[in-house]
């Protein structure tokens, strides 16, 4: 009978197949998991919904967000930005439990912007955010706002107490990363300057109407590129 080869040590067998499986990728399913995004709530702004954001979101949904993590979230406009913030807390946290990620993305509109800051600038909402957006957001109050009644509009005019709190201090506190958008052509942000924040990326965007910004593709490309 002819002898058999000899065996090759086992652990010697075991560094070869180490070597072997480290050659090759990852199998999709695992890279895959490895790059899902960050869930994105979407805050609309005064006298409007959360349908504004239907053309967004379908873009980033095209670009390969699941669409279990864009959150085309509605509230009361009339409220003020201080209960729109704490029902916008409980959302975020909805949203984080369901999803199971540790932090949300933030894209706002125009008053929009001015309750998820408040949620941010408030304990435990910036360690909950990863990037957060305002497209034509009167962060510094609007002249607009004096022709309109109710806790909302009170709360948009410029000097008012509640933006004088919000821009007291850090504009843009905590770790979350801060972009805005604003338009000269815009005659609802009145003036336009008001969007920019101290610490955040502030953009000039082309001629845009205020409701414009959330359907633009060029404001899209760039608020996915500031929160991938």
């Amino acid at each position: 009978m002819k002898p058999s080869p000899p065996r090759a040590p086992a652990s010697l067998t075991a560094a070869a197949l180490a070597v072997a499986l480290a050659a090759f990728p990852a199998p999709p399913a695992a890279a895959a998991a490895a790059a899902v995004p960050d869930p994105v709530v979407f805050v609309h702004g005064w006298n409007s919904d959360g349908s504004v954001w239907a053309t967004m979101a379908d873009r980033f949904r095209s670009d390969g967000w699941p669409a279990g993590r864009l959150h085309r979230w509605s509230y009361p406009t009339s409220q003020s930005n201080t209960t729109t913030a704490a029902q916008l807390a409980a959302e975020i946290d909805r949203v984080l439990a369901a999803t199971g990620a540790a932090e949300v993305d933030l894209v706002t509109h125009s008053m929009g912007s001015l309750s998820s800051r408040h949620y941010l600038k408030n304990p435990g909402g910036d360690a909950k955010v990863d990037a957060w957006v305002s497209l034509a957001g009167p962060n510094h109050g609007t002249n607009t706002a004096y022709l309109c009644g109710g806790a909302a509009c009170a709360d948009m005019r410029p000097g008012s107490p509640f933006l004088t709190a919000l821009n007291t201090g850090d504009e843009t506190p905590g770790a979350a990363r801060y972009a805005t958008w604003r338009s000269p052509c815009d005659l609802v942000v009145s003036p336009d300057s008001t969007v920019a924040l101290t610490g955040a990326v502030n953009t000039v965007a082309p001629c845009l109407q205020h409701t414009a910004f959330p359907t633009d593709w060029t404001v899209y490309e760039q608020v996915k590129a500031h929160i991938s």
